[in-house]
């Protein structure tokens, strides 16, 4: 069964909810391959979802029943710069569409603000999330930084 479309929005406070639910759903399975702090703040927390909402531009994908079903967040690094983080997409909705919907939307978002480049870090578990990068155009930089004791992977894409 092919789910129906989703339309995609500018998160507000109202979705936080949702925000934290396609979080937690969409990165529970990984809950074992992560650091307990790494995890913590993949899915963010009642507080911190809030935090995330207030500095950077949020995107969910909305089923027509209302359901969120993925989101992202992206900001500006510097002049030039975006970077994109807490994309997540239900598991059922996964190969459906929409993180591309997702990742056109921050992109915009950020092309709208002028940058020139977009960066995402990931981390090693999350195998199927990389091809996905990589087959829009994201390339691994060779940056690895230590997100509380987990590599992660940096990604770079030139808008």
């Amino acid at each position: 069964m092919i789910p129906p479309a989703c339309s995609v929005h500018r998160a507000t406070s109202a979705d936080a909810d949702g925000v934290l639910r396609c979080l937690h759903t969409a990165f529970e399975p990984y809950r074992q391959r992560y650091t307990p702090d790494a995890f913590r703040d993949t899915v963010l927390g009642s507080e911190t979802v809030y935090d995330r909402l207030a500095s950077m531009a949020v995107f969910v994908a909305v089923t027509p029943a209302g359901e969120i079903v993925g989101t992202i967040g992206c900001g500006l690094v510097s002049a030039e710069e975006g970077h994109l983080r807490g994309m997540a997409v239900l598991r059922e909705w996964q190969g459906a569409g929409v993180a591309a919907q997702l990742l056109a939307a921050a992109e915009s978002e950020l092309r709208s603000r002028h940058c020139r480049r977009v960066t995402l870090d990931t981390t090693a578990p999350l195998e199927r999330a990389m091809g996905f990068y990589e087959k829009q155009g994201y390339r691994r930089s060779g940056k690895i930084a230590d997100f509380f004791g987990m590599p992660l992977l940096e990604y770079v894409k030139e808008l």
